[in-house]
């Protein structure tokens, strides 16, 4: 059962060996409503750290280039928020470490200044000046103001059963993990973008919640995930569904496991799982991603012994960003990291009927968080 809450796998993770080389983030993102028009826009928040037994006065930054000379990896706490669309953005406000308050054991909570994460509740603001970003480009963000104050109900998980087992050294068997405790969420509150005011309501957030920790990026890096699904079954909404997929090619001991997908379909409560990990399940995993001229394509297809998915999703390039992180050892890996919030697509569903596939559903997706990028290894 992959629907298995567990708020330790939210716990900050950077101990031992990963406290020296290792981040862990935790990413939020969900749809807004314009409080003037009622038109929708997507927001997303994000809390990463990053090596903190590496921690100075200030906030190391990776891209500086004095600390490239200075061989320093980073170490920081960087809150990242933005939005998608056509005047997409992601800002970024960076936080030492003595200036962080750490709650790392279950329930998290991380506060730094006005900003504040834990399983409940977001709080916090960016300012970026067009100066200030021209001048920093260390900062790797965008120019915009954003502010925040929301409520957060996770209400569906996806729990992968790996990443956070004692003792350490095999819970750093794999150089990225993954733990999605809200991947279906309902976000309530309050969004300011640019001086422009946005409501977000739980039955229109569409909203997403998950965390990533470990050493070292995976390539390719895919991402897809909605919860704002109908059915062309019924024509009616699947109020109690979402699918997620992740993964690319991990790496178990620094050993990659080639075009490896975790995925998993909740469909009005019933649990068709995709973990290429559960080897009971014999996944295989079909998948590409296309750069067409105006849009890219992710087509994905799993199967295991009971079940197939297949899954198609689209999304605008006018409404994505190249997302920016650096990773622990200080490099900046993935320069063409696609990230969209307003992808949409089909999921066609199948069960396995003695030997014959027998349709479940064909599934309208709209509102995808979606990503993928590859680095040069």
């Amino acid at each position: 059962m992959f629907n298995h809450h567990d708020i330790t796998r939210n716990a900050f993770m950077l101990h031992g060996p990963l406290a020296h080389n290792g981040y862990d983030w935790w990413w939020h993102s969900f749809t807004a409503q314009d409080a003037e028009t009622g038109e929708d826009k997507p927001f997303f928040i994000e809390f990463f750290v990053c090596n903190p037994a590496l921690a100075e006065e200030e906030p190391v930054l990776g891209q500086l280039p004095a600390n490239q000379e200075a061989g320093k990896k980073p170490s920081y706490l960087m809150v990242k928020a933005g939005t998608w669309g056509e005047d997409h953005c992601q800002l970024h406000r960076f936080f030492a470490w003595k200036d962080v308050r750490m709650h790392g054991d279950a329930p998290y909570q991380v506060e730094a200044g006005d900003c504040l994460a834990c399983e409940t509740a977001l709080k916090g603001s960016i300012r970026i000046s067009p100066e200030e970003a021209a001048a920093h480009p260390e900062w790797m963000c965008d120019a915009g103001e954003l502010s925040w104050d929301l409520t957060v109900d996770k209400q569906i998980a996806f729990n992968v059963g790996y990443g956070a087992s004692k003792p350490l050294r095999e819970a750093e068997a794999f150089a990225m993990y993954w733990h999605a405790e809200g991947m279906k969420s309902a976000y309530s509150g309050e969004i300011l973008w640019n001086g422009r005011r946005y409501l977000v309501a739980p039955e229109k957030s569409f909203g997403y919640a998950d965390k990533n920790w470990g050493r070292d990026f995976t390539s390719p890096w895919v991402w897809l995930s909605s919860c704002c699904l109908v059915s062309k079954k019924t024509g009616k909404r699947l109020e109690n569904s979402v699918f997620d997929i992740g993964g690319g090619r991990p790496k178990i001991y620094f050993v990659p496991l080639d075009r490896r997908l975790l995925g998993v379909m909740y469909y009005e409560g019933r649990e068709y799982d995709f973990n290429f990990s559960k080897l009971h399940l014999m996944v295989k995993t079909d998948f590409s991603f296309e750069e067409q001229e105006e849009q890219v394509c992710w087509r994905v297809r799993q199967e295991n012994v009971n079940a197939v998915m297949e899954t198609e999703v689209f999304c605008k390039k006018k409404d994505m960003l190249w997302v920016n992180y650096e990773a622990p050892d200080g490099s900046k890996k993935h320069k063409r990291l696609w990230n969209g919030g307003n992808g949409w697509g089909t999921v066609k569903l199948y069960e396995k009927t003695g030997g014959t596939l027998e349709p479940v559903d064909e599934i309208e997706a709209s509102h995808v968080g979606c990503e993928y990028g590859e680095y040069d290894r």
